[in-house]
């Protein structure tokens, strides 16, 4: 039973993954950004990472801070973008763009909720339906019954 809903896990959240990105994956034009590390203005020790790229000649500025990625001044990364919106561009990266940290945990959280489910609904079935169970005869069918 586990195995089968580790399948159908990995089937569904990999088919959510591709589908809900924002920008799209296949709409979405890339193109390269240089990060700048910015002084937080609550915080004045915390340098949040900027990653800026020109667009028709109109510079653009997005949030690259992402959780457990860390960036130094003045390196080169790859932005994801779409025509309509450049300003609401992602640093194109498998952490950050593709899997995020609070869609991994929700989605682990979900499969081990639904496992648990699925153990406690199978594993202790009432004495009426396992005397049922015990008692069941399948019935014979010829081979061209209707």
């Amino acid at each position: 039973m586990f195995k089968s809903i580790i399948i159908l896990y990995l089937v569904v959240f990999s088919t959510y993954v591709f589908f809900s990105r924002q920008p799209d994956f296949m709409d979405g034009e890339k193109a390269t950004a240089i990060i700048h590390l910015e002084k937080d203005n609550n915080n004045n020790n915390v340098a949040i990472p900027i990653a800026q790229f020109t667009l028709n000649k109109v510079a653009y500025e997005i949030n690259a801070d992402y959780l457990f990625r860390n960036f130094k001044e003045g390196s080169s990364v790859t932005v994801i973008y779409e025509n309509a919106n450049p300003q609401k561009a992602k640093v194109y990266s498998w952490w950050g763009y593709w899997f995020t940290a609070g869609e991994i945990l929700f989605s682990v959280i979900i499969l081990l909720v639904s496992y648990f489910a699925a153990h406690s609904i199978t594993s202790n079935p009432t004495p009426d339906a396992l005397k049922e169970q015990m008692e069941y005869q399948p019935e014979r069918k010829t081979k061209y019954d209707l």
